[in-house]
C-alpha cells in the first residue's frame, strides 16, 4: 500500500508538472507611447436664416447655428463657446435696424460628432442675450465643457431666437455672428 502512494504522489507531481509551465518560460517586455496634444476649434458651415410675415403681431421666428467644437488637446482644461453678432440692418443709405437686445440664445444641444467623447457638463442657463451693436461688442460665453469634459468632437447646436415688433418695417436684415471656442470653462 505504501508503495502504490508513492507511486501515485509521483504521477501527480509529474502530471503538476506539465500542467504548469515553468516560470522560465515567460517574458515580460514593456512598451510605451507618445500621446501629442492636438488643438482646440471651433467651425461652422452655417448661413443660418429666419423669416416671419408680418400680421400685427410680435413675433420671434428662431434660427439654428449648428457648429463642430473638437477639443484634442488631451488637457482635460474644458472649454467654453463665446458669440457676438452686428446688429441687424438691412443696409444701404438709409438703413433700418433691429434692437440692438432683438436677438437672445433660447438653448443649446450638444452630441458626440464622431469617435469615443467625454460629454461636456454646461453650466450656462438660457434665455441668453445675444450682443449686438454696428460692430460687435464683448462676447458672451454661451456653452461650456467643466474641466475633465467636453474632450472629443461635438456637434453643438444653439438656437437664436429673434424679436420682431409688431410695427418693424418689411425688408431683408441681416447681421454678422462672431463664434469663437476658449480654453477652459
Amino acid at each position: 500500500m505504501h508503495r502504490t502512494s508513492l507511486r501515485l504522489g509521483a504521477i501527480l507531481v509529474a502530471a503538476a508538472a506539465f500542467a504548469f509551465p515553468a516560470s522560465a518560460l515567460a517574458a515580460t517586455a514593456e512598451s510605451a507611447g507618445t500621446i501629442t496634444a492636438g488643438s482646440l476649434s471651433l467651425t461652422t458651415e452655417a448661413a443660418p436664416t429666419l423669416s416671419a410675415t408680418l400680421d400685427g403681431t410680435d413675433q420671434t421666428p428662431t434660427y439654428t447655428l449648428p457648429m463642430t467644437v473638437e477639443d484634442s488637446t488631451g488637457s482635460g482644461a474644458g472649454w467654453n463657446t463665446t458669440i457676438t453678432s452686428t446688429q441687424f440692418t438691412t443696409g444701404g443709405e438709409a438703413p433700418l435696424t433691429l434692437s440692438t437686445e432683438a436677438s437672445s440664445m433660447t438653448g443649446v444641444t450638444s452630441v458626440c460628432a464622431e469617435g469615443t467623447c467625454t460629454d461636456p457638463t454646461n453650466a450656462v442657463t438660457y434665455s441668453l442675450p445675444v450682443p449686438a451693436a454696428a460692430t460687435p461688442p464683448a462676447a458672451v460665453k454661451f456653452f461650456n465643457a467643466e474641466a475633465g469634459t467636453g474632450l472629443g468632437k461635438f456637434t453643438v447646436t444653439p438656437t437664436v431666437g429673434v424679436s420682431i415688433p409688431a410695427n418693424t418695417y418689411a425688408g431683408t436684415y441681416t447681421s454678422t455672428v462672431t463664434l469663437a471656442s476658449v480654453s477652459g470653462p
